[in-house]
């Protein structure tokens, strides 16, 4: 079980497709250290992130803390703030650490909206590379404003021997909008069937790297669908079961891409077992399952990528054969059947089917029959 700590919502960042720091948590309210030390052990990677994890003064306190409870410590940080980082990278080698980019200089500055963002970020990305961690890279949030630059990130991560994580937009109470859109879809669509194709075709230096690559290939493949269809056609998504996240005011909840807060229980008021085998989490699990966003989230996303190793080794491979025999990938799903379910696009066009429709409905249903709670969707901080 992998879990995501929202260290704060305080961010430096103004970035185009997230309103967190329109929304800042108050530094002597986030949630201590104390709360954090409730975590369960043994979890698999804990992925702390904001806001920006760096404006914390404690969070060289905080890493120590969950660098005990799981495998691997994942750092989510713009990397402004290179002394901090390193200063970390330092003390707890086995860290990995995503630096967001959203483009070269001028346009990373201005998507992100942070003067010198870029340089910033460079900065910290080779300072960290002197220290012992070895888990380094940039990541990307695709849209139709930064595709463009897409492959140029990913030449410039290759060059430096990084790791290259995408994503996309999503709409969620995270990220505090309900108004991202990708405008110019087909320029999206023709830009990621060429970048996928480069992650399949991968020469870098190191195996692992390329492995990594095609991994990433499979997954943007779901971007694509998403970004088309409003349907990643995922499994059936694990969060709140394989997954869960951590608010800044120590709420436990399964997910970040919900319109509302799912809350399952608050970590000052009660452990976490209470908390992961109440009935409250048990409710709110059945609402996920029902659940018919079909989000593109690494985060979910490596869970149904690791049940279904044969789907996706089979789409890598036969994608593969294809380009060296100078074929067209095959990118959409319901083409070569590897991805496990095909919904409705995203005009609505398509027909769901009365079970579809059902659960749509019996989602309605849930959030209606679990608001008088008061506490499971808030979807503001109070």
């Amino acid at each position: 079980m992998n879990a995501c700590v929202i260290s704060t919502f305080r961010c430096n960042a103004r970035c185009h497709m997230c309103n967190i720091w329109k929304f800042p948590t108050r530094a002597g309210e986030e949630i201590d250290l104390d709360t954090i030390s409730r975590l369960p052990n043994g979890l698999g990677r804990i992925n702390l992130t904001g806001g920006e994890p760096m404006l914390r003064n404690d969070i060289e306190e905080l890493v120590g803390i969950v660098y005990g409870k799981c495998r691997k410590v994942e750092i989510s940080t713009n990397g402004y703030y290179t002394e901090r980082l390193v200063k970390i990278a330092e003390k707890f080698p086995r860290v990995m650490i995503r630096i967001s980019l959203e483009g070269l200089p001028a346009l990373n500055d201005r998507l992100r909206g942070i003067p010198n963002g870029f340089d910033h970020a460079l900065r910290s990305m080779l300072e960290l590379k002197k220290t012992k961690v070895k888990d380094l890279g940039f990541s990307i949030v695709i849209c139709d404003k930064n595709v463009g630059d897409l492959l140029s990130l990913y030449e410039l991560s290759a060059g430096l021997g990084v790791e290259f994580a995408q994503s996309t937009m999503h709409n969620s109470w995270y990220f505090h909008k309900s108004d991202n859109a990708i405008e110019r879809r087909e320029l999206v669509l023709d830009e990621l069937e060429k970048f996928i194709a480069v992650l399949l075709g991968s020469r870098r230096g190191s195996f692992r790297l390329r492995v990594k690559d095609w991994l990433r290939a499979y997954f943007n493949a779901r971007i694509y669908n998403y970004i088309k269809y409003n349907r990643s056609c995922q499994g059936i998504c694990s969060a709140g079961t394989d997954l869960f996240f951590v608010d800044p005011d120590a709420n436990i909840l399964p997910c970040n891409g919900s319109d509302r807060k799912w809350i399952m229980g608050n970590l000052k008021e009660h452990s976490f077992a209470d908390i992961w085998n109440g009935p409250r989490a048990e409710a709110i699990r059945k609402i996920v399952s029902r659940c018919s966003k079909d989000c593109a989230f690494v985060g979910t996303a490596r869970f149904d990528m690791l049940r279904h190793p044969h789907s996706t080794l089979g789409w890598i491979l036969a994608n593969k054969i294809r380009l060296h025999y100078k074929k067209p990938i095959i990118i959409e799903s319901g083409s070569m059947g590897n991805f496990h379910r095909v919904t409705s696009s995203a005009d609505n066009n398509e027909v769901l089917g009365e079970n579809s429709i059902a659960q749509h409905h019996c989602v309605k249903s849930e959030e209606e029959r679990f608001q008088s709670s008061g506490r499971i969707y808030s979807g503001t901080r109070s």
